[in-house]
C-alpha cells in the first residue's frame, strides 16, 4: 500500500522560489525501489511531466520548460522526494503531484501559484 503527501506549495512572485516535498508511506517494498517524479496540472490542461529521478538519485531528467530552473532530489532514508523551483514563471502555476514508477495512487497535490 502506498500513500503520497505533497506539501510546500503556495503563492510566489515571478522570479521567486518554492521548494516542494513529497512524503511516501509505503508497505511491501522499499521507497528506493521506485523511480520518482513530479507532475503538474494547470487549469483546463492535461497533467504533464515535470521531472524524474532514478532510484539511487544519480540520474535526473526534466521537461524542457523547467530545465535549468527546477531541481529534483530524493532522500531514500526519509522516503521523500523534493522539487526546488527557482526563477518561477506565471506559466508554472499548477497543482503539483509526485508519483513513481511503478505507478502509485495519486496524492492530493500541492497548489503553486506564480503572480506576474
Amino acid at each position: 500500500q502506498v500513500q503520497l503527501v505533497e506539501s510546500g506549495g503556495g503563492l510566489a512572485q515571478a522570479g521567486g522560489s518554492l521548494r516542494l516535498s513529497c512524503a511516501a508511506s509505503i508497505s511491501g517494498r522499499t521507497f528506493s525501489s521506485y523511480r520518482m517524479g513530479w507532475f503538474r496540472q494547470a487549469p483546463g490542461k492535461e497533467r504533464e511531466f515535470v521531472a524524474a529521478i532514478s532510484r539511487s538519485g544519480g540520474n535526473t531528467s526534466y521537461a524542457d520548460s523547467v530545465k535549468g530552473r527546477f531541481t529534483i532530489s530524493r532522500d531514500n532514508a526519509k522516503n521523500t522526494v523534493s522539487l526546488q523551483m527557482n526563477s518561477l514563471k506565471p506559466e508554472d502555476t499548477a497543482i503539483y503531484y509526485c508519483n513513481g514508477s511503478p505507478r502509485m495512487p495519486w496524492g492530493q497535490g500541492t497548489q503553486v501559484t506564480v503572480s506576474s
